[in-house]
């Protein structure tokens, strides 16, 4: 009896060891079956300059190589932005992670469209290392929707050469200043070939004027207001510049296509313009010698504005850990290093600004400065509909076609009209 007891164990332990061997060998043959699977994730942002492109591309690359079950397919929407957007995102066609200006952050904040990211911050992260002012721009009852990847506020551009060839060393400080400045700048003979500053018609070009004196363009009950006594004080200094004194002007007046082209070309002495110019006219204009200030106090007050981009989360995405992982790459601090290193972008860690030396730059350094006291660009939940309504009736103004009164009543009824329609 023992014999045969003895006899079954050593064929039971004989057969285990030929089960064991086969699931080893089957789980060779299947490398996949204990690991999590491949996930693509969409990313879809507009288009930018090839040098952006390229970095983007590149970044998302190493992202691929370091995080080898993630594929991320990178979309670019070349027009209408937004409102290709707002339709993807009903759609099977819709983004996981994506671009959101400030300027269109209060619509999706309030769509609940976006998903909050506090719970995927880790402390390693380091979000303290971030200008809360930007963090805050994308913060919404104390949740955070957005991370910030560059930003940029305003500043005046000048040209060295023009200053130095009227005797003038030092950028204007005041309104008043840059007003005498730009009628020494102005040459009107044998007609008016070179201004001394090149104006915007746009709404965030004029809203430290509308500030200045008081202003806003929103009344207490939240509706647009462009007619009030302290908005029209500030919006008729950029009138008087353009219609009495003659030292300012439009692109459509030169020819061009943007301000910073009137400035590159020479046409303008003086521009306010954004951290994005700079390589654009280090570039296009390499004889160009410019430098920057922060903008000239109106009414003794000092004011710029602030842009800035976020990448943020779809909230319907059934990939948000992996959309995470891609967000806090290119958001890290290395990621970041990459992204703003080649100067077209100021970046948003305060750490990599002091990395790449930022703070020294003296063509940076004024914009950087105005970071503590920027307004954000951000004008409720229906921007387009205030711009647009704005700048039609500004430039006609400008142009003489009526008078600023007529026009800002015009564009209050307008904006406020099509607000309701849309609520």
């Amino acid at each position: 009896m023992l014999y045969i007891l003895n006899h079954w164990a050593k064929k039971i332990g004989f057969w285990s060891s030929i089960i064991a061997i086969a699931m080893i060998l089957i789980s060779c043959h299947h490398p996949n079956q204990n690991q999590l699977p491949l996930v693509t994730i969409k990313l879809s942002g507009w288009e930018s300059s090839p040098i952006e492109e390229k970095i983007l591309t590149q970044m998302l690359q190493n992202f691929e190589v370091e995080h080898s079950r993630i594929k991320v397919k990178y979309e670019v929407i070349a027009e209408q932005y937004m409102d290709i957007l707002k339709t993807r995102l009903i759609g099977e066609a819709a983004p996981d992670v994506f671009y959101l200006d400030a300027l269109a952050s209060q619509f999706f904040i309030s769509q609940k469209i976006l998903e909050p990211l506090d719970k995927y911050i880790q402390p390693e992260f380091d979000l303290q290392d971030f200008p809360e002012k930007l963090l805050n721009i994308f913060r919404y009852k104390n949740h955070i929707y957005g991370l910030p990847k560059d930003y940029s506020t305003l500043g005046l551009f000048y040209n060295k050469k023009s200053f130095q060839a009227k005797g003038l060393n030092s950028p204007p400080i005041t309104w008043n200043q840059l007003l005498s400045y730009s009628s020494k700048l102005t040459d009107n003979f044998p007609k008016q070939e070179k201004y001394g500053f090149g104006e915007s018609p746009d709404l965030s070009a004029q809203i430290c004027k509308i500030k200045a004196f008081g202003g806003n363009i929103w009344d207490k009950q939240g509706r647009v207001l462009f007619d009030s006594p302290a908005n029209l004080q500030g919006l008729q200094l950029s009138i008087d510049q353009y219609q009495k004194y003659h030292s300012s002007a439009l692109k459509s007046d030169l020819g061009v296509s943007s301000t910073s082209e009137m400035f590159g070309e020479g046409k303008v002495a003086m521009v306010v313009d954004g951290n994005w110019a700079i390589p654009y006219l280090q570039e296009t204009f390499p004889d160009l010698d410019f430098a920057i200030s922060e903008l000239p106090r109106i009414n003794g007050r000092q004011c710029t504005m602030v842009f800035t981009v976020a990448y943020v989360i779809n909230h319907q995405t059934k990939h948000k850990a992996e959309a995470w992982e891609l967000i806090s790459y290119l958001t890290g601090k290395p990621g970041m290093l990459k992204w703003a290193k080649t100067g077209f972008a100021l970046p948003t860690r305060k750490s990599v600004m002091q990395k790449l030396g930022y703070v020294r730059d003296e063509l940076r350094l004024p914009l950087i400065k105005g970071t503590d006291y920027a307004i954000p660009w951000r004008i409720g939940k229906y921007p387009d509909v205030v711009i647009n309504s704005f700048q039609n009736q500004f430039i006609s103004a400008l142009l003489g076609e009526q008078t600023l009164k007529q026009a800002m009543l015009k564009a209050e009824k307008s904006a406020n009209r099509k607000i309701e329609f849309m609520e």
